[in-house]
């Protein structure tokens, strides 16, 4: 019988781009189903006591930047650890990816793309036209999936997975639930591969 897990995500988080490149692979290695689920991380820090980037104390923003070249290194990413367009708006990318997994499709993939397009592309994710084009060039329908931008439907579900994260605890991204069990960041996911594989 296939786990399931519940995957959390920021469509801005720099550790939600490190991490998600690696579920194709453990999903194939382990079979597991993951339930992506976009939420407003935004609405998670003040839930939770965090603070965006911009109000965090100088110290916290220098070492931020020293953990990102570090993982950036460690995992040989093409990263640019300060792109030109974040902190940015990720909420129409996370309808999208709502609507691309409400239609059977590879969410995690397309959640990959846009992801890339902050960390890598230096593409604004706020922009509509944006996230067509690199839906689209990766074999989407970009606009099939712009269409369910702001509908109620969609606004309903991003808003319900804010609220489910919530509910859990959840405070940083990505996070994953495995038979209740917390996986938070980019570096627990090999204990999470483990407990899959157990």
């Amino acid at each position: 019988m296939s786990k399931s897990v519940d995957y959390f995500l920021s469509l801005a988080s720099p550790y939600s781009y490190m991490g998600g490149r690696r579920l194709p692979q453990i999903i194939q290695d382990t079979g597991a189903t993951f339930h992506i689920k976009p939420v407003t991380g935004p609405k998670i820090m003040a839930a939770t006591g965090g603070l965006p980037v911009a109000k965090r104390h100088p110290a916290r923003l220098a070492y931020r930047l020293v953990e990102l070249d570090r993982w950036k290194h460690h995992w040989s990413l093409p990263m640019n650890i300060r792109p030109k367009f974040f902190p940015v708006d990720d909420h129409s990318a996370a309808h999208m990816v709502i609507a691309a997994q409400r239609a059977g499709l590879d969410a995690i993939g397309l959640s990959n793309i846009f992801l890339a397009c902050v960390w890598e592309g230096e593409r604004d994710i706020s922009d509509q036209a944006t996230l067509v084009a690199a839906a689209d060039k990766a074999g989407f329908d970009g606009a099939a999936l712009a269409a369910h931008i702001d509908t109620a439907e969609i606004t309903a579900a991003h808003q319900a997975n804010t609220d489910e994260a919530i509910g859990h605890q959840v405070f940083g991204m990505p996070w994953f639930i495995l038979d209740g069990v917390p996986y938070w960041g980019q570096d627990r996911i090999r204990f999470l591969a483990k407990a899959l594989r157990d």
